[in-house]
């Protein structure tokens, strides 16, 4: 049994998926950071300014005692973090599409296959019909 999870672990893919998860680990750093820090100040800057973060449909308001301590908070559904994640996401998969379309761009086309040839039954006949010649 151990040899066969070492088997398995030393495949090509089991290796290939553990590369790819840890430069998408750090990809995920420099997405971020490009998308919070250069993509979302020109989306702030073309919506006015609008922050998002803060909208929210409240529930119920938070309770609040004379000393200014709150007893019950409040209950909202902060739909504007939603619509943050959401632009958030297309922001990363546009990214990601200009990455990955880069990097197709720098591959080498494929060789087109050979064209195929006759068969092997269609040779065979061909040697049949000139011994019989």
């Amino acid at each position: 049994m151990l040899k066969e999870f070492k088997n398995f672990i030393m495949t090509g893919n089991v290796i290939d998926l553990a590369v790819a998860v840890i430069l998408g680990a750090a990809l995920n750093g420099v997405i971020g950071s490009f998308v919070n820090d250069i993509a979302m100040p020109f989306v702030g800057h073309f919506t006015g300014g609008a922050d998002f973060s803060s909208l929210k449909f409240v529930l119920s308001e938070a309770v609040i005692a004379a000393d200014g301590t709150i007893t019950t908070p409040e209950n909202a559904i902060a739909y504007g973090s939603w619509i943050n994640a959401i632009i958030n996401l297309v922001m990363v998969g546009l990214v990601l599409f200009i990455i990955v379309k880069g990097y197709n761009k720098t591959k080498k086309p494929a060789e087109a296959p050979a064209p195929a040839g006759p068969s092997e039954i269609d040779l065979l006949t061909e040697i049949r019909d000139a011994l019989k010649k």
